[in-house]
């Protein structure tokens, strides 16, 4: 007798049927997940050395843009009374600083002997006036001669994306004998740089995508910055993303070294891979949440 033509046992036969199908789904989702989370660790690790190369950047052409400032402010007293010399010389002193040139920096000020800005940069100055240091107090270090870096956040410092946060350095401008006449500040908003991040992982991505003969095939991803008081992703990340990494205590889960793990959001499988980047803040580091197509 044919055991197929067994009525019971293809009846049996059957109803494994959906259960292998929901066995071999599992499975390829785990996979998946495994995939997803050892790219984002290989992004992340990535990602922590360009933000390294990109801090060394101000490290290296702040304190010499402060020098070209203190040239500038002793051939030109009046640069300190009027904005629109400082910023002029502001202008001129990036162009002039290699690193600065190409320094990822959203601003720079320059402020007087008490850290109150003078002018920055921009078009639209919101720094005028304001009292750097008593918005960012380590900045009373800078006043004191060292080359200083530093988080916070300017007042109203918030995108459509959340709450955000400013990494800052500053060096001390110096006239004659040494004697501190401002500072020379820059900086960037965390989401900001998070995007600069993005969309530098976007380009090396496409490249090798280029290489492997399948130029259309990339991953989604998401790139943020967290430190114990958040998480900041790049704009146009959905709050639901930034929610899971949130939850996820990335702070914790990277204290002895980089993390990788998977998670899912909104029935899709993603992986995580964080990593501390200490020049970027103290506990603070760099997400990448992916999930392959």
């Amino acid at each position: 007798m044919n055991r197929l033509a067994c009525p019971a046992v293809r009846a049996c036969l059957f109803s494994l049927v959906p259960a292998l199908a929901l066995s071999a789904s599992i499975s390829a989702c785990k996979d998946t997940g495994k995939i997803s989370a050892q790219g984002a660790a290989e992004n992340v690790a990535w990602l922590a050395g360009l933000a390294d190369r990109d801090v060394q950047e101000i490290e290296r052409g702040l304190p010499n843009g402060a020098a070209k400032l203190g040239a500038a402010l002793a051939k030109s007293p009046e640069v300190k009374k009027d904005p629109a010399q400082a910023k002029a010389a502001l202008i001129r002193t990036r162009r002039e600083v290699p690193d600065l040139n190409i320094a990822k920096s959203t601003f720079f000020a320059l402020t007087d002997e008490a850290g109150v800005g003078i002018r920055n940069n921009l078009e639209q100055d919101a720094m005028a006036g304001q009292n750097l240091v008593a918005i960012f107090p380590d900045l009373r270090r800078a006043l004191a001669g060292e080359y200083v870096t530093t988080t916070g956040a300017f007042p109203g410092a918030a995108s459509n994306q959340g709450p955000d946060k400013d990494w800052i350095a500053a060096a001390p401008v110096k006239g004659e004998g040494g004697k501190v006449e401002g500072l020379f500040v820059t900086g960037w908003a965390y989401r900001r740089f998070a995007y600069h991040l993005q969309e530098s992982l976007r380009t090396e991505l496409s490249e090798k995508a280029r290489g492997g003969g399948d130029p259309g095939k990339l991953p989604v991803f998401y790139v943020g910055l967290f430190d114990k008081s958040g998480v900041y992703t790049a704009p146009r990340t959905p709050p639901v993303n930034e929610k899971a990494l949130t939850d996820s205590d990335l702070v914790g889960k990277t204290q002895s070294g980089p993390y990788q793990g998977t998670t899912t959001i909104t029935d899709r499988v993603f992986g995580i891979g964080a990593i501390r980047a200490p020049k970027l803040g103290p506990e603070a580091g760099v997400v990448v949440l992916r999930s392959e197509l």
